[in-house]
């Protein structure tokens, strides 16, 4: 299957003779009613929306009554296989036929994500927040663009019943790209979408609510399963994890959690994320102690390696390890001197603070911050130090 990366996916749109299905049915929706005509669908459309829903769960080209309404053509000659934009729009196609089906207004709304509409789902109660939740990351986890397309004709069944629409060409291009690189920022956009708090919330609050760490409660009837969904993200992209979404409580301006956006803060909120619940799990208290610096924790387990008779080996051996996550150049470098360290402070149950480790994460190589590691070096060393000997 070929790729489809965006600079095709505009070139695409921009060859085109015409607009896609979808965005001429709407079209000519808008335009009878800003005419003053009765708002509905003309003839061929309804006749065409009849021809697209036979396509569902058919292979793709194999149609004879979706010919017409396809708006990317397949090339000349018979193709060993089908370009990835001519099968999204089938897909596309065929999802946008069960969602229109007798919707009395167009589906199709720009500027409206897949995340989006889940969030407008929940907030419907026509379905328990699980239970969307549920369908939104069956649809994130799919395998390919097939596996995503069946999890996708289970869903716009549910939204049109609640009256709520969705931009099928944006759609349309995450689909194109699902089996390529692309399918990270569309995970990350439809995670970022359907937490938004909104612009109401933000403004009451003021600021971030506090993080998963420092809210854990051991013991939990859930906290097994939910220590498991967070470490399952390690070594992932930050917000392409479905199974972390919940957990997220980064604030983000509603444009960029719309666009997925990666930032720094993110960043560091999933990777401070996954080190606490490998740092949790086996444990009855909570290890997120305010205070407790990597060097303070470093120390102590130091401490604890000598007062074990492990003797000055132990001890010698931390230091350089220490001191190897010092040295680290970037972010990337100290989580990964992070993921080794914390597996020695779960089983010495040896605490750390999760909120500095996240500022750490977010700053250590910030060009807005040229000095923020430095600082960060001679303050852990000196608290390691301090462990070590006190």
């Amino acid at each position: 299957m070929t790729s489809f990366d965006s600079s095709q996916a505009a070139r695409g749109t921009a060859g085109r003779a015409r607009p896609f299905f979808w965005e001429e049915a709407a079209e000519d929706w808008h335009a009878a009613r800003s005419e003053g005509r009765r708002a509905e669908f003309p003839e061929y459309v309804t006749r065409k929306l009849r021809a697209i829903t036979k396509g569902a769960g058919r292979e793709a080209g194999t149609v004879a009554s979706m010919r017409t309404v396809h708006r990317i053509f397949l090339p000349d000659g018979e193709p060993d296989r089908l370009p990835a934009s001519y099968l999204a729009e089938h897909y596309t196609l065929t999802l946008f036929g069960l969602h229109q089906h007798a919707a009395s207004s167009p589906v199709h709304q720009a500027g409206v994500g897949l995340g989006t509409a889940c969030l407008r789902l929940q907030q419907s109660q026509a379905l328990t927040e699980s239970s969307v939740e549920r369908r939104l990351i069956a649809a994130a986890t799919a395998q390919d663009l097939h596996e995503l397309a069946q999890h996708l004709q289970r869903l716009v069944p549910l939204l049109r019943q609640a009256d709520i629409g969705v931009d099928y060409t944006r759609l349309f291009r995450e689909m194109a790209q699902w089996d390529g690189p692309g399918r990270n920022r569309t995970l990350r956009a439809w995670g970022l979408q359907y937490t938004d708090p909104g612009e109401e919330e933000g403004d009451r609050a003021g600021e971030e609510p506090a993080p998963y760490w420092a809210t854990f409660v051991p013991g939990s009837r859930d906290a097994g399963a939910e220590l498991a969904a967070l470490r399952s993200g390690t070594g992932r992209e930050a917000g392409t994890v479905a199974a972390m979404w919940p957990f997220h409580r980064t604030r983000m301006a509603s444009e960029r959690r719309d666009r997925g956006s990666l930032t720094r803060d993110l960043a560091a909120e999933h990777t401070a994320l996954t080190l606490f619940a490998r740092h949790q799990q086996t444990h009855a208290q909570r290890m997120h102690l305010p205070g407790a610096s990597p060097g303070t924790a470093a120390g102590l387990l130091a401490r604890k390696a000598a007062a074990g008779g492990e003797g000055k080996s132990a001890t010698a051996s931390l230091e350089k390890r220490f001191g190897a996550l010092l040295t680290s150049n970037d972010s990337d470098e100290l989580a990964a001197h992070l993921r080794s360290l914390v597996p020695l402070l779960n089983r010495a149950s040896v605490e750390l603070d999760y909120d500095q480790l996240r500022s750490a994460l977010r700053a250590w190589d910030d060009p807005r911050r040229p000095h923020a590691a430095s600082r960060l070096r001679q303050r852990w060393d000196l608290d390691f130090h301090r462990a070590t000997t006190s």
